[in-house]
């Protein structure tokens, strides 16, 4: 904490804006909310020309400054990708509303009546690294959800999110939307994201959206609780009864789709019976799709052309590079997920539903999956409309995060005059009589 200064008086009012916004947000209906986010979507596609001219400049600037080659594919957003992206804002407004929900009703005593309603949690920072879209879901999920944003996105990106920015600002800003542009507030400077981990008592929830060292700097350096994952090193293990047409093109999809997304697999285990047939149709079909394959002795001698080292099983590419292993069994092949894994998503291919039920009972990831591909960890293919981020921790939210990550509950109590000391005494006593919802 001692490496963090303390936030300008600048970000102070700035943060303190959103979270008066934030108080008024969380007390708007269903249907307010909703507007506001159609108002943010018709904002986006009026100015989408603008935002994808600036996105241009980003390119092109981070292009000649070297930007690796993973990053850059998450910067772009072309005019497919922020259609996507204003289509998930709508997606977003037709959701149930996360708010309100009556999750317990518990008659105490007579007159007595607990409930545990739903609310917002009040501001969440986000800081993440090249992915102007983020700023679009967050601020959607955000505002359906009844909590105000800080939003810090990476210098690579800086005209894209300022143009987003403006357009989400500018839909709020309209006569139908009762909901105030102060709820969302772009930070652009480094000064800023560090104050941003000391603003505990104005912002209730970080996530981190980038390396693992953004990660882990951010959960070593505030008081703040921190929601994210430091990795996605992803697995996929195909195992002896595996169909090996349906198995290579799983495996192909999970790491080729998009090679740059913390849910494209890292590591490829495949059991030792069925190794020779399998690599003898995948290792082709990675080739064919540009897969740089990194192997232990046995799947070298099966294809793969370069060795792999320790680092390796470790390693989150976020490119068109990946580890091989050849593995005894499917105990082998947890063992190794349980090692060297981030938690994140892991996949087995099998025709054994038994084999399969082992695995997504054994392996303790945000997600595991049989017969498909590892891509399929993302907000929006789940139905969420959008997701904040993904986390790999324990306790939930789980996996990918949408409007019910943003949300906690409070406990409501109505009574008549009850004091604590009567039940105390005996002279009354609790009926704890559950109610309908």
């Amino acid at each position: 904490m001692n490496t963090v200064p303390e936030p300008s008086a600048e970000l102070l009012a700035r943060a303190g804006a959103v979270r008066l916004a934030a108080v008024e947000l969380g007390q708007t209906n269903n249907g307010q909310r909703s507007r506001a986010l159609h108002a943010m979507a018709d904002a986006l596609q009026e100015r989408s020309s603008l935002i994808v001219a600036a996105n241009v400049q980003d390119l092109e600037r981070s292009e000649a400054e070297g930007l690796a080659s993973a990053l850059m594919a998450r910067l772009k957003l072309d005019a497919t990708k922020l259609q996507a992206a204003i289509d998930g804002v709508r997606k977003v407004a037709s959701l149930p509303d996360p708010l309100g929900l009556r999750q317990l009703h518990r008659e105490l005593d007579t007159d007595l009546v607990l409930e545990r309603i739903t609310v917002p949690l009040g501001v969440v920072g986000v800081i993440f690294e090249a992915r102007p879209d983020a700023v679009v879901q967050i601020a959607s999920l955000a505002i359906r959800s009844g909590n105000g944003a800080l939003l810090k996105g990476g210098s690579e990106a800086r005209c894209t999110n300022e143009a987003v920015m403006d357009a989400l600002r500018a839909g709020l800003a309209q006569e139908e939307s009762d909901v105030s542009p102060d709820a969302l507030a772009l930070l652009t400077t480094r000064e800023e994201s560090l104050g941003l981990l000391r603003l505990d008592g104005l912002v209730d929830l970080i996530i981190p959206r980038g390396s693992n060292e953004l990660v882990r700097f951010i959960q070593d350096n505030t008081r703040i609780p921190v929601l994210g994952h430091a990795d996605g090193v992803c697995h996929l293990y195909v195992d002896a009864a595996a169909d090996v047409t349906k198995a290579t093109r799983v495996a192909v999809d999970s790491k080729t789709q998009y090679p740059a997304a913390c849910n494209a697999i890292e590591t490829l285990l495949v059991h030792r019976s069925i190794a020779p047939a399998f690599l003898a149709a995948a290792v082709p079909a990675f080739q064919a799709a540009g897969v740089t394959l990194r192997g232990d002795a046995v799947s070298q001698s099966l294809g793969v052309n370069e060795s792999a080292q320790e680092e390796d099983w470790s390693t989150e590419y976020l490119d068109l590079t990946l580890s091989v292993r050849v593995v005894d069994d499917l105990a082998c092949a947890t063992e190794h997920i349980r090692r060297y894994g981030s938690r994140h998503t892991e996949v087995i291919l099998t025709e054994d539903l038994a084999t399969a039920d082992r695995f997504l009972a054994a392996v303790d990831s945000a997600g595991v999956y049989h017969n498909c591909s590892s891509r399929f960890a993302d907000g929006f293919r789940y139905g969420f409309g959008a997701e904040v981020g993904i986390s790999t921790q324990t306790l939930p939210p789980r996996g990918p995060v949408g409007l019910e990550g943003l949300v906690t509950y409070r406990y409501r109590l109505r009574g008549n005059g009850h004091i604590a000391a009567d039940y105390a005494a005996g002279r009354r006593s609790f009926t704890h009589q559950d109610l309908p919802l």
